[in-house]
Formats: C-alpha cells, structure tokens, sequence
C-alpha cells in the first residue's frame, strides 16, 4: 500500500461529499425560497423546515470545505522510525481477537471508509482517543483505550 495514493483517496472522498453537499444546499434552499412553500397560516412550516435544513446542510457543506483544505495541506511523509506514529501515517492494527484493521491517521475527515484495491482503510483523527493513543507509537506497540466502559487493546502490526 502506498499512502499517497490514501491520500489522494481521501482528497477525492471529500471532493465528492462537498459536490454532493453543495447539490443538498441549493435543493433545501430553492425548496425554502419556493413561493408555494409561503406559509398561510402558522401551522403551514414546510417553508421554514426547509430553511433549517439548508442552514444544516450549509454548515455540513463548511466542515467537509474545512476538512478538504486541511487534508490538500497535508504534506504525506515517510515513516521515521524514531518518531513512531504521527500524523499521515498508513497503519495496520489487530484487535484481541486477531482481526486487523488499516487505519490513516488523517488531520481531519475522520470515519472515512476508504477502498485501496480491495483492502478497506478507515480514517481517523489524533482527536479520537484510537488516535490519541497511536501518536508516538511503533510497530510491536500496544495501545489500549476505553470506549463505552469497555477497554479495548489494539497491536500495531505494521506502520507506513
């Protein structure tokens, strides 16, 4: 696996949801704007829940922009061995029941489900505590962490 190519991945994921969101706006704005959408009385607010979904979907349209900007940004770089993990990394886990995930530990865009010649990789964030944990680590490392009460321990089998 080559980690630019993830990268360019994600840049085209995101193109993609912005594009798409952008669509979402304008149909939830012309459908706010839509002058059979004028209420007649105060119980008609088709209009005004349309004008709450592209307020919505506006915002969602900002964070994906956000998002896109600060991954183009990223300057994808080699492994260094004596750092451990850092952002940009391409990493492989297993779980206590020998399952392995790839993960990209991304600057933004997490939950990314992404597909590299049918092998799927998930973005993450140094914000979620998976990634919080991984910074500074190295292949062999144990990380664990607590979600829902419930403690989870990951190996780092391979790290890019």
């Amino acid at each position: 696996m080559h980690k630019n190519t993830v990268h360019q991945l994600i840049l085209e994921a995101l193109r993609a949801d912005l594009a798409m969101t952008a669509r979402a706006v304008h149909t939830a704005y012309e459908a706010a704007t839509h002058e059979e959408n004028v209420p007649e009385n105060k119980y008609d607010t088709l209009g005004l829940e349309a004008s709450y979904l592209a307020a919505g979907q506006a915002r969602r349209m900002e964070e994906i922009s956000q998002a896109l900007q600060v991954c183009q940004n990223l300057v994808v770089r080699a492994y260094d061995a004596q750092r451990g993990i850092e952002i940009g990394a391409l990493l492989c886990l297993e779980d206590a029941q020998e399952r392995v995930q790839w993960l990209f530990l991304a600057p933004d865009a997490a939950g990314l489900k992404l597909d590299l010649h049918g092998q799927s990789i998930t973005t993450i964030t140094p914000r979620s505590p998976l990634g919080h944990s991984l910074l500074g680590k190295f292949a062999g490392d144990e990380v664990e962490i607590l979600v829902g009460g419930t403690r989870q321990q990951f190996t780092v089998i391979e790290v890019l």
